[in-house]
């Protein structure tokens, strides 16, 4: 049920964001290309894939937390260093870092761009930008508090449990959908000029 549950939520997500998307199309088309090009030039692309590149691959981290859980594993067996015995607790720590690591690079992001003349009500497309990745960003902190629930209830629990299990399921699903979610906004935003 919490399965079925959380999937039937992360649907209106989709719908939020669907209408962020339309929000950006629809500014963009509105206001015309002189806009975008001169506001798109502002943006430090390689540094954003960067920061995607560590949030997608915090998915891969994440999934390997998920088959960890399947298996009732909640923390490590033998040396730190070796990755085919982490548990759920040691690949959600490095999906949290990860994602903690885009959250500074975003506020780094917003912070550079401020300097560079930027700032949220400048124009239509700062406006656009900074609510479509601001509300993804505070996605990304409800993942990341997400992973402190998980982790801390796990650490304070005597034995793992299937609850636990499912719980870190659930969260998977959510850190998934927030990552795919970005994927389709960095491509709109960063990329299609």
């Amino acid at each position: 049920m919490v399965a079925v549950g959380t999937i039937v939520w992360l649907s209106s997500e989709l719908m939020f964001f669907a209408a962020l998307f339309a929000m950006y199309f629809t500014t963009r088309a509105v206001q015309g290309p002189e806009i975008w090009l001169g506001s798109t030039e502002l943006l430090n692309i390689p540094f954003a894939a960067i920061n995607t590149t560590v949030l997608v691959l915090s998915s891969v981290t994440c999934q390997f937390g998920v088959f960890a859980a399947e298996r009732y594993q909640a923390r490590r067996e033998g040396s730190l260093f070796n990755l085919k015995n982490w548990g759920m607790r040691e690949w959600f720590s490095l999906t949290f870092l990860m994602g903690a690591f885009f959250i500074a690079g975003q506020i780094y992001e917003y912070a550079s761009l401020v300097v560079e003349g930027m700032p949220l009500s400048v124009s239509a497309y700062s406006s656009v930008f900074y609510i479509a990745t601001g509300f993804h960003g505070l996605h990304v902190t409800g993942g990341l508090i997400a992973f402190l629930i998980v982790l801390v209830r796990v650490a304070k629990a005597r034995r793992f449990t299937q609850g636990q299990a499912t719980t870190a399921i659930v969260v998977s699903y959510y850190w998934h959908f927030v990552d795919v979610v970005w994927i389709a906004l960095f491509a709109a935003i960063y990329l299609i000029k």
